[in-house]
């Protein structure tokens, strides 16, 4: 019976040092970003991807939106990398090719040669939000509108419906064969049947991005102004609360072997670095 006791205070104190991480600011860019929404790390070419939505309207389709390309330690090479794009948010990669959510469409980008090279419209789609991939480049990418998750077949590039009924997807992240998703304050995941199963709730103020940590750990942004750790066994803690400066927190992105999360501040138009430690 002690033996047992000290196993169980052995592994509780464990788990308290791993939810005891903390976020620790790096630097920040200036601040003529036109709304930033996602980051994106990638890692082969060492650089970072930024959508920009510009004009108005979070959903307007004008015209105005692109990617601004940085560098690892926040220096603006180019503000508008990319242009054309309506109102972009989440992004992901598939070898040489950047792909983002842009409203109604999914624009593939080829990296090497700063071109959009193909569109996939996906048909009664309002608000495309996020979008990740599998290992082989299938995608999937959310309607926060709509409520629906679609699928796109990397080889076919075709739209089929994979979720609908849901409150108001946003992030999304496939790993390990499983896609985990944020739904209106909530960290999600897909099991057998497409069964949805809450990880943890209560991230109020539009539960956005999802980044792994670890097997057993993931961060959820909130663009309110908050990101929280999350433990897949429903544990969090709250690690940033910029609400009250009013520094919202979109979808975040993240290097896994260095523990950094980049941070897209939307309204004050700059991207945050933060040391995960």
């Amino acid at each position: 019976m002690k033996q047992t006791m000290l196993l169980l205070s052995l592994l509780l104190s464990m788990g308290s040092v791993a939810i005891g991480q903390e976020l620790k600011k790096l630097w920040a860019t200036d601040t003529t970003l036109k709304v930033p929404e996602s980051v994106l790390l990638d890692s082969k070419n060492q650089r970072l991807y930024v959508t920009n939505i510009d004009g108005k309207g979070a959903w307007d389709k004008d015209g105005k939106g692109s990617i601004s390309l940085l560098t690892l330690s926040g220096k603006i090479l180019n503000p508008e990398w990319i242009k054309g794009l309506h109102a972009p948010k989440g992004m992901t990669m598939f070898g040489d090719f950047l792909v983002v959510a842009d409203v109604d469409s999914v624009a593939i980008i080829e990296v090497t040669k700063a071109q959009i090279v193909k569109k996939i419209y996906v048909e009664g789609a309002k608000a495309l939000n996020d979008i990740t991939s599998d290992k082989r480049g299938n995608m999937y990418v959310s309607d926060s509108k709509t409520k629906k998750i679609h699928y796109i077949d990397v080889n076919k590039l075709e739209v089929s419906l994979y979720a609908e009924g849901l409150n108001g997807p946003n992030g999304l992240h496939y790993v390990d064969k499983t896609l985990f998703f944020t739904d209106a304050g909530g960290l999600y995941k897909f099991g057998k049947d497409k069964e949805k199963i809450l990880i943890a709730d209560g991230m109020e103020g539009g539960t956005d991005g999802i980044e792994q940590v670890d097997e057993n750990t993931l961060l959820v942004s909130c663009w309110a102004g908050s990101i929280w750790l999350v433990k897949t066994n429903g544990e969090k803690k709250l690690l940033l609360d910029s609400r009250k400066e009013g520094m919202n927190t979109a979808d975040i992105g993240f290097d896994k072997k260095n523990k950094i999360v980049y941070v897209p501040t939307f309204w004050k138009n700059h991207v945050a670095a933060y040391q995960l430690q």
